[in-house]
């Protein structure tokens, strides 16, 4: 399988750590976004959207990491424990999903983008979204070790790929102490956080 990816990008690494634990090979292929090659027709035909990650699966192709994740443990795992099929379970680990895309992720982006990419000064509107934010994650892991459920899921991978990307940013969340526990854990635990992090180290040099 190909991976159009950035090392830096967080949905790229949620990917990869996922294919890690699954025990799976990706041909990984670098996309020079500032050079526009997402915009090439070759691309364009994978991908309309022209978006990465973007998995090429023979003749299938995927965008939208949390799908690709999905897709991954779906068609590849061995077993289902990345995305158990009990409905109440596979439900929970949908909703963090959907929060670390449309909350969490989000408001990574709506801050610090601007900053990186268009040299905008920061707003602090913005900012205290990020705080609501991890106020949610902090009150969706109490008492959890981990984000949906008593074992690892593709809910921590999202979200791990996501928190060690604010953690470059600079952002302090010791102030959530379930946020910072689980962290620790699941640095340890998720296969292929190693490469995670060099990717983490790679986006740090915008913050630099």
């Amino acid at each position: 399988m190909d991976l159009y990816y950035l090392p830096g990008s967080a949905p790229c690494r949620a990917v990869i750590m996922t294919a890690k634990a699954l025990g799976l090979q990706l041909n990984k292929k670098l996309l020079n976004l500032m050079a526009g090659e997402q915009m090439k027709p070759e691309f364009l035909k994978l991908n309309p959207q022209h978006t990465i990650p973007t998995l090429v699966d023979g003749d299938f192709s995927l965008w939208e990491s949390r799908a690709i994740m999905v897709y991954l443990v779906e068609k590849y795992g061995k077993t289902d424990s990345l995305y158990p099929k009990c409905p109440k379970k596979r439900a929970i680990i949908n909703q963090r999903l959907y929060f670390d895309m449309g909350t969490l992720y989000k408001s990574f982006a709506d801050y610090y983008y601007p900053q990186i990419f268009s040299k905008a000064p920061a707003d602090p509107e913005m900012h205290k979204k990020i705080e609501t934010a991890f106020d949610f994650l902090n009150s969706f892991l109490q008492g959890q070790q981990y984000a949906a459920g008593d074992t690892l899921t593709v809910a921590d991978i999202a979200l791990l790929a996501t928190v060690s990307t604010f953690e470059v940013a600079g952002f302090d969340f010791s102030k959530y102490p379930n946020v910072a526990k689980w962290y620790a854990n699941a640095k340890t635990v998720t296969p292929g956080f190693d490469e995670n992090w060099q990717g983490c180290l790679e986006f740090k040099k915008f913050f630099n």
